[in-house]
């Protein structure tokens, strides 16, 4: 039984990481099958989680990979990892544990500072998944209305921020601290909530508010 036609009728169980890639590939190239190509990413970048981290070009340079698949498999990759953020109606923020789980998979590992915002109804609830802006490998900027029209938009009553510092250390800069407490303002004038500002590093990650710096 081919692989398309197990996967039909089983489903991805019994499928390793490698087994999928062949699968996104298709056919092979550059003188290698598609099972040579996907062995070769793996041992390249790591694992799935590296691959979706390293940049289009990066994956591109694969010998057999070549843009049009570098940008499919990246796409699909990019398709698991918000799936793994949930969908509005999912289970309650409760905890900066709880935000960590969902800006994780989308902060950790990237080469320049991104911020990102989780929008919440009154229970807690997500609303919406929002990447606000994005910065250089030490800096991003923090535009309060660009992070509270969202939450307007969608009737959100409370806001969870979270940026990484590709640096690796997850404490809070002044600039962050500043920049955290000039959006709690703002956010109080129009009714709403900034529950918490994370700062992620791969690994690891600080809460603000328990911090006490904001």
């Amino acid at each position: 039984m081919q692989p398309r036609e197990r996967y039909t009728l089983l489903g991805p169980d019994g499928f390793s990481d490698i087994d999928l890639i062949v699968l996104i590939l298709g056919t092979g190239a550059g003188g290698r099958s598609s099972r040579s190509i996907a062995t070769a990413l793996v041992e390249r970048f790591g694992g799935l989680a590296q691959i979706a981290d390293a940049s289009v070009v990066a994956v591109a340079g694969v010998r057999g990979v070549g843009p049009a698949r570098a940008v499919r498999l990246h796409a699909g990759l990019s398709l698991g990892r918000r799936l793994q953020r949930s969908t509005p109606g999912s289970a309650p923020i409760r905890t900066a544990q709880d935000a960590a789980a969902w800006f994780a998979p989308a902060l950790e590992g990237l080469a320049h500072e991104e911020l990102h915002a989780i929008y919440l109804d009154r229970r807690g609830r997500p609303l919406c998944y929002r990447r606000l802006t994005t910065g250089s490998d030490c800096a991003t900027i923090m535009d309060s209305r660009q992070i509270l029209r969202p939450a307007v938009e969608v009737g959100a009553t409370s806001v969870v921020l979270g940026h990484n510092h590709p640096s690796g250390d997850p404490d809070p800069s002044v600039e962050d601290q500043l920049s955290t407490r000039r959006v709690q303002a703002s956010a109080h004038i129009l009714g709403l909530k900034l529950l918490d500002h994370l700062i992620m590093t791969p690994g690891s990650w600080v809460s603000m508010m328990e911090r006490g710096a904001m």
